[in-house]
């Protein structure tokens, strides 16, 4: 449009119910923009909590073992480590040493291997097991992002409540079918 006055602009903005915003000030002239302000943080608010909903945090879990570990137990501990793996999560493992088991770190570390083979699938071992006092400490980082692990949730989620909507609009007409058949039956005189 050209360079124009400020009380043109003023007018003008007036004119059209709009506002006058000054877009880059340092710019010589300033440079103003005519648009309706209040719209426009709306729409850039929107944008910022679109960016946010689809923004993933890294989060780093932490499953506590021992070395000599039932294998019941070590069977649940790995379902919650396939389970953080699945969400997108870093899984940190540590082994806790007591009194003699001290002596022993090469069961912890094979312990750790077991459960880095078992998982191999969902996670590959990011930081290799170390000793660190009394603890042994491995990281397993997920093969999927955060971000994807998301939106397959979202799906599963979408798609399981798209299942339960249609079996109950699958249960309604049967409902409405017995409710039709109530009457038609005579009523007993006793």
């Amino acid at each position: 449009m050209g360079i124009v006055p400020l009380a043109k602009a003023l007018e003008l903005a007036q004119e059209y119910d709009l506002d006058l915003v000054e877009v880059a000030a340092n710019a010589r002239p300033p440079v103003c923009k005519l648009m309706d302000y209040g719209k426009f943080k709306y729409e850039s608010a929107m944008k910022a909590r679109e960016a946010r909903k689809n923004q993933a945090h890294t989060v780093i879990k932490e499953m506590k073992l021992r070395p000599k570990i039932d294998p019941h137990d070590y069977d649940t501990k790995k379902g919650h480590v396939v389970r953080f793996l699945k969400q997108g999560d870093k899984v940190k493992i540590t082994i806790m040493f007591r009194g003699r088991e001290q002596s022993r770190p090469e069961l912890g570390f094979r312990l750790l291997q077991r459960l880095a083979s078992d998982v191999e699938e969902l996670g590959f071992i990011e930081s290799n097991p170390k000793q660190d006092g009394r603890n042994m400490i491995m990281v397993l980082g997920p093969h999927k992002k955060k971000t994807e692990a998301m939106a397959e949730a979202r799906e599963a989620q979408a798609a399981r409540k798209a299942e339960r909507q249609g079996v109950a609009q699958d249960d309604e007409p049967a409902a409405a079918e017995v409710v039709a058949e109530a009457p038609a039956e005579a009523p007993s005189e006793a």
